[in-house]
């Protein structure tokens, strides 16, 4: 839909189809219409002609603003400036980029069935051609033989509805030097967890991010890849779950997750040895906001919130560690199992699946 004449947001007579913008709808702020909202999150995709305006929460936005994209749900972490914090809007996610550290500060993107199907993994690492000129861009070959894992921050398996969205989630800007075993355990099972609680009827927001710099792969510790990429010392994950047809209210689920990234700290530990809070995640790296798009009194309490698996109100399994050689796993009421060989289960001590 499209503004028909400056206005309010809410009022039907400020659009074409004499209705309100709902958060599913593709909205145009057509030139020298200036619209004006106190809502948060207002449509599924917002574009702004030139000479056209909208102020978002005391924010203005003119022409040339990047879209507004169900991939910031939350809103941005940080603020964009030229060379360690480049803004890129892409269909499948959106990212912060660090010219400096060479890798994302941090990636967002909305998580739900519409983007889940039966696309195979494309594999194409390739370099991100959209970065500006004159920076270096990082190509598959700068993590050969690194002992660091090319790990991904928006999953390939949460882009799965055609081969172009999941070839998007191999380029370069979305892969970070991760520990092998963070990459191939805990991270890895904690995004199984997201797809799993997404497929029984809801939504999640996710931002995953790193900070600091010295990592410990399977060669050992190292500061930089090469001298050419930074080795975060720590990888986090925020997940905001809310009603495939409802929002984000007090009431939703919140994973906030801190990793060490090292090989040793993640053998053989359950991801919810990690679990924290997203206020704690802000204390700990610097310069972050996160939840801005949300309002304050809803961003006080779900930074506050602690995940807790058993009390989660999913009916889903979460797997959290490899116990033996076998997929550790929790189940909804909180009890700690693995699958036998006769397919049954065999229940272990719930310190084995962590806190």
């Amino acid at each position: 839909m499209k503004s028909i004449t400056s206005g309010n947001w809410d009022a039907a007579s400020t659009w074409s189809c004499n209705c309100v913008p709902t958060k599913n709808d593709n909205v145009i702020i057509k030139t020298g219409h200036s619209v004006k909202t106190t809502n948060g999150y207002l449509c599924r995709n917002l574009e702004v002609e030139k000479g056209g305006s909208v102020e978002i929460l005391g924010t203005f936005l003119a022409e040339a603003s990047a879209p507004i994209s169900p991939n910031l749900y939350l809103g941005q972490p940080t603020k964009p400036n030229d060379t360690t914090d480049l803004l890129m809007v892409k269909p499948q996610f959106v990212l912060s980029y660090n010219n400096t550290k060479r890798h994302a500060n941090w990636v967002s993107w909305e998580l739900s069935t519409s983007w889940l199907g039966t696309s195979d993994r494309q594999n194409d690492f390739r370099p991100d051609s959209t970065l500006k000129q004159g920076w270096y861009r990082v190509v598959t070959s700068d993590y050969t033989n690194s002992g660091f894992d090319r790990g991904h921050l928006c999953p390939s398996a949460d882009r799965t509805k055609s081969e172009e969205d999941n070839s998007a989630t191999f380029l370069m800007t979305n892969i970070a030097p991760q520990a092998p075993v963070l990459n191939r355990e805990p991270w890895a099972y904690l995004e199984e967890y997201c797809r799993n609680v997404v497929k029984t009827g809801y939504r999640a927001v996710i931002i995953a991010g790193m900070d600091g710099s010295g990592g410990a792969g399977t060669n050992g510790s190292m500061q930089r890849i090469n001298g050419k990429i930074n080795v975060p010392s720590k990888l986090y994950k925020i997940v905001v779950f809310y009603p495939e047809q409802g929002s984000i209210t007090t009431s939703s689920t919140v994973i906030a997750a801190n990793f060490p990234n090292t090989n040793e700290a993640n053998q053989d530990v359950s991801w919810l040895k990690y679990v924290t809070t997203i206020k704690d995640i802000e204390s700990s790296v610097t310069g972050v906001d996160f939840l801005s798009s949300l309002p304050m009194p809803l961003q006080t309490v779900l930074k506050n919130k602690k995940f807790d698996v058993a009390n989660a109100g999913f009916d889903v399994e979460a797997t959290v560690r490899t116990y033996n050689g076998k997929p550790l796993l929790v189940g909804p009421r909180g009890g700690c199992y693995y699958i036998n060989s006769n397919g049954n289960k065999t229940y272990v001590d719930r310190s084995f699946c962590g806190n």
